[in-house]
């Protein structure tokens, strides 16, 4: 697939730092030009976090499209609790000011690599609710 390839790992933990195991994490998201697949779902797909609570997604760096700033949708569900839905976004990004749901708190840590990017993100559950 055409794209800076991009590397996502991360943890998902509840408020006391505890990992989450067995967490699904569902992941979606446009191609490098900004467009979704919505007949064959590239770019979809989720996986269930390790003993540890580590996820790792192996895909490319979204495009922007009109009135978006590059992001990756994340849902992140844990049994008989609510469903996490979030997006994540990309540092440095002008458009992260015009993109009415852009939040800074959702910002990956990203550095660049010989072969992509490399982004990391921790998600945090309130398992008491």
């Amino acid at each position: 697939m055409q794209g800076t390839r991009l590397v996502l790992t991360g943890r998902v933990l509840s408020t006391t730092g505890s990992p989450i195991p067995r967490a699904r994490v569902d992941f979606w998201q446009a191609d490098a030009t900004g467009v979704y697949d919505n007949s064959g779902f590239r770019l979809r797909g989720h996986q269930y976090t390790d003993e540890t609570g580590r996820y790792s997604l192996h895909t490319i760096v979204p495009g922007p499209y009109p009135g978006r700033t590059p992001h990756i949708h994340v849902k992140v569900r844990v049994p008989g609790k609510p469903v996490l839905t979030t997006q994540l976004f990309f540092p440095d990004d002008a458009r992260n000011r015009t993109d009415p749901l852009y939040k800074p708190g959702l910002l990956l840590t990203v550095q660049n690599t010989n072969s992509g990017k490399e982004a990391t993100f921790d998600f945090v559950l309130d398992l008491g609710k």
